[in-house]
């Protein structure tokens, strides 16, 4: 274990910059009594000592405020509505953010925030701004027309960076624009057209849960098809299948001594991810004193570790392939050749393991994440509306056949398919909340023509989600809440969509747009034409999930879709079902 945990670093900063005030207070008592002949009491020394800390940080509060109020006037612009708690900080605030984030819905309290304050706020944690917004002009100058004055920054990349490192979606400036300068070659039309890869792991997961439901049982289709992305992942990724389909898929959790077998390379790998994501985005929850929670040891560290073994041996065999070419020939660094993967592209820029991985793992959770919990998502959704998965399945067969594998041009052709996906992203896009923070000063247009624009100070933390906005009855229409893949084929797309296409960011927009989404599509497409040509219908099973993880019976009484979900959505850096995603199939005849 490391002495120089997130905590003990902290404590070591915040002990410097109060010994100041410390240093201060005692060199003032020396210097009236050496020369003015002014004795003060060792009480009323150590009274101000005490007394100075709590002072001098409300003093610095009030005066952050009162030049904030100042700035905003001066730019003709107000500060933002601020959530207001019964405890200091917010204190209170933190707890029931952390309540919903265990035991709630994704977006509880948000919306009640809305109704209160607006589409735009300022969360305020522990006396530090944190401006959340679910404006799509908003959202469209932080991605798009002022790129430049919102960066990931410290307030993100601090607490992520035992997991991300400096890679692409966890940098900015020169090291952002590096690595997605090595990244963007390989998304070429060629390459993401190519579905070999996604063809073999289709096969073994759809024999998988053909030979699981045949004996009888549910299957966690989540778990299939994260291991589906894991191996489709790890080819494209390295150039090696780690095989985690091969592992004996879960058990309904009251099947009893099923589950024995000890866990592959594969699985500890995918668990030890999953962990670091979990611990990240439970960082973020508690602001700049996440630390405070990481005094005794780097929660990251155990997770990461497994993260590392598992990634060590594969770079280090592209490193001594990649070197036993260069001796041989001259290595063309601008050119993909066919035969490459892409750490072997990586390696021709660069042998540095730490960049390397840090690329990999940013790679990997945006490709692998973000495609499950689509996938994940969309079956859900069929399962619940049998018209839609008849309507897709009648699509399926009439353009591809029973049997024949997709191929690119079939899968551009097949708009219910692609409005289908669209849909799901749009009310469970995979990263639900983002993050930004402001480099300089700047103003928001309000949503009210009649009112100021809004202050954004500097160095701002900004919380920016896809999730809510996409949810908006104002701007999606009056039946934004229900599932309608039509909405993106029919009179709705144009009068919504196309008038304001920033209301629909599920790839991220402008120089940060996800480089992978034709990639993605791709591929939830390919495995999702798969399924439906081998199953012609999905039941939920929600009986084989662990008690604990299934929709709890209160959420009937609430609004909105939170009354009509069958699984729970929750999210640490991307979205996932809890307690997995249970059904029952029916393989598809056609005698």
């Amino acid at each position: 274990m490391t002495l120089l945990t997130p905590g003990i670093v902290f404590l070591s900063r915040a002990f410097l910059s109060l010994l100041f005030p410390c240093f201060v207070i005692a060199a003032s008592r020396i210097i009236l009594d050496n020369h003015f002949g002014i004795f003060i009491p060792k009480r009323f020394v150590i009274g101000a000592t005490v007394l100075a800390i709590p002072i001098i940080t409300t003093i610095r509060i009030c005066w952050a405020q009162i030049k904030t109020r100042r700035r905003a006037a001066a730019l003709d612009s107000r500060v933002a509505p601020t959530i207001t708690g019964k405890w200091l900080g917010n204190f209170d605030i933190v707890k029931e953010i952390v309540k919903i984030v265990q035991h709630g819905y994704l977006g509880d309290g948000h919306w009640e925030w809305i109704e209160q304050l607006g589409t735009t706020y300022n969360l305020r944690i522990f006396w530090e701004d944190t401006m959340v917004t679910y404006e799509p002009e908003h959202i469209k100058t932080i991605l798009s027309t002022d790129f430049p004055n919102y960066v990931k920054g410290e307030k993100f990349s601090n607490p992520t960076r035992s997991f991300l490192g400096t890679g692409v979606f966890n940098s900015d400036g020169d090291m952002w624009k590096f690595h997605r300068s090595m990244t963007r070659p390989f998304f070429s039309r060629d390459r993401i057209s190519d579905f070999d890869n996604f063809e073999g792991h289709a096969d073994v997961a759809i024999k998988k849960m053909k030979e699981r439901l045949g004996a009888g049982y549910a299957i966690d289709f989540q778990d299939v098809i994260s291991r589906f992305t894991l191996d489709s992942a790890s080819e494209f990724l390295f150039g090696k299948n780690v095989e985690s389909l091969a592992d004996i898929l879960p058990y309904p959790y009251h099947v009893v001594g099923s589950q024995t077998a000890r866990p592959s390379s594969a699985d500890a790998f995918a668990a030890a991810f999953a962990k670091a994501q979990f611990i990240v985005a439970e960082r973020g929850i508690f602001g700049w004193t996440w630390p405070l929670h990481e005094i005794f040891h780097n929660k990251t560290d155990a997770p990461m570790k497994i993260v590392n073994a598992f990634l060590d041996p594969i770079m280090k065999e592209a490193i001594e392939k990649h070197q036993s070419r260069s001796t041989s020939s001259e290595i063309d660094t601008d050119k993909v050749l066919e035969d490459e993967n892409f750490l072997d592209h990586l390696v021709k820029l660069t042998t540095d393991r730490t960049v390397l991985r840090d690329e990999i793992l940013n790679i990997m959770m945006a490709g692998r994440d973000t495609t499950a919990s689509t996938i994940t998502f969309a079956i859900y959704l069929l399962a619940t509306n049998s018209a839609v998965l008849a309507r897709l399945r009648e699509e399926i067969l009439s353009k591809v056949g029973p049997s024949a594998r997709p191929t690119y041009d079939d899968i551009r052709d097949m708009k219910y398919l692609r409005a289908l996906i669209n849909e799901t992203l749009r009310l469970y896009p995979a990263v639900p909340f983002d993050i930004r923070q402001s480099v300089n000063e700047t103003t928001w247009p309000s949503q009210n023509p009649n009112e100021k624009a809004i202050y954004v100070p500097a160095n701002t933390s900004i919380v920016y989600s896809a999730f809510m906005m996409q949810r908006r009855t104002d701007l999606w229409g009056p039946d934004a809440l229900e599932f309608d893949p039509d909405r993106f084929l029919d009179d709705r797309a144009k009068t919504y969509l196309t008038r304001n296409p920033f209301i629909f960011v599920p790839f991220n927009a402008g120089p940060r747009i996800c480089l992978g989404q034709q990639f993605a599509y791709n591929e939830m497409s390919f495995m999702l034409i798969r399924i439906l040509q081998n199953f012609s219908s999905i039941q939920l099973d929600p009986a084989s999930q662990p008690p604990e993880t299934r929709v709890p019976r209160s959420w009937a009484t609430a609004k909105g879709r939170k009354a009509i979900e069958k699984v729970w959505p929750k999210t640490h850096l991307t979205m996932y079902a809890h307690g997995g995603l249970w059904v029952k199939m029916e393989e598809a005849s056609y005698a």
